[in-house]
């Protein structure tokens, strides 16, 4: 009788620890992210070429694709009556789609759809890569800078009403990047100057557009402070590592944030990803709609012990 061959012993499945799970969680969160950055920006570019080659003539520039020409256009419509010239309808239309977007999830433009910030991340992508680091300005200057979004709003604002033009369109890094006018011969040196100036800064500072000079993103700084669902910080349940302040793309304190995120949050949901402690963080509504759903408070060092 002969005996059958012993099957080969199976390999015991080895169990992913804490730290591995949360780093396929931001891996996951990043994916995901890169990838609507780059379905936006293609959509984007692929109207620029429409609309430089003439093929498609209700085909609208890019600067009629950015819900920034909707707050220019708006403002005019308000103090003068007026619309602004050239504007497509669909500027408008994605204007009030992204404030209804913003008023309900947050300011996820800034981070999931826009080109610009899409280049940004690239650069900053690259810079690790190359194991160079990037400058953090101090915090007291830091909260000086993010002041110049402002600052940007009220001069174009001002020059978008008097003009009852979109003015910002020469000087804009999205419009002058992907409007493609660079590659059919139509370039504006002081447009190109200022993108190439950005694109050093954005080299040097994590998304320095975005943080100190986008007329949008102080726009939503403030539209944010409406919104619905916003990323929302337990005390009880952190454990101040600071993990999240070292993924924000923004730098902002995640870590020491007082119930709810700053507004100046770009939704990336890379502080979400990069916390080691469950509960911690997480997207929510308001606390009288029952946010915060956490765990009755405990102390400090429980936790602490109990997360590692």
């Amino acid at each position: 009788m002969t005996s059958k061959p012993a099957s080969p012993a199976t390999k015991p499945v080895k169990k992913l620890t804490k730290a591995q799970w949360r780093m396929r969680g931001i891996r996951r969160v990043k994916g995901l992210r890169a990838t609507s950055q780059l379905l936006f920006a293609g959509i984007i570019v692929a109207a620029a070429l429409r609309h430089q080659t003439g093929t498609h003539e209700s085909t609208p520039s890019v600067d009629a694709l950015c819900p920034f020409g909707a707050v220019e256009t708006l403002v005019t419509l308000v103090t003068k009556g007026t619309f602004i010239s050239k504007t497509h309808p669909s500027n408008i239309v994605l204007g009030l789609a992204v404030l209804a977007a913003t008023l309900l999830v947050g300011n996820v433009f800034c981070g999931w759809i826009c080109p610009w910030g899409a280049v940004q991340d690239a650069l900053t992508w690259v810079r690790n890569k190359l194991n160079i680091r990037a400058w953090e300005p101090p915090a007291r200057l830091d909260a000086v800078l993010r002041w110049g979004r402002f600052v940007v709003l009220g001069v174009v604002i001002y020059f978008s009403v008097t003009t009852a033009k979109l003015w910002f369109a020469d000087y804009d890094p999205y419009v002058q990047t992907f409007g493609l006018h660079w590659a059919f011969g139509e370039a504006a040196v002081v447009g190109l100057s200022i993108v190439g100036v950005v694109l050093v800064g954005s080299v040097i500072i994590d998304r320095m557009w975005c943080r100190y000079l986008c007329p949008l993103g102080a726009v939503f700084t403030v539209t944010g402070h409406l919104s619905f669902l916003r990323i929302r910080r337990n005390a009880s349940v952190c454990t101040d590592c600071k993990i999240c302040d070292k993924a924000c793309p923004a730098k902002l304190d995640v870590a020491t944030a007082d119930s709810k995120v700053s507004t100046d949050c770009i939704g990336c949901m890379d502080c979400v990803a990069a916390c080691p402690v469950k509960g911690a963080l997480k997207i929510e509504g308001p606390v009288f709609l029952g946010g915060l759903s956490t765990p009755p408070r405990q102390d400090r060092a429980l936790v602490k012990s109990g997360s590692k």
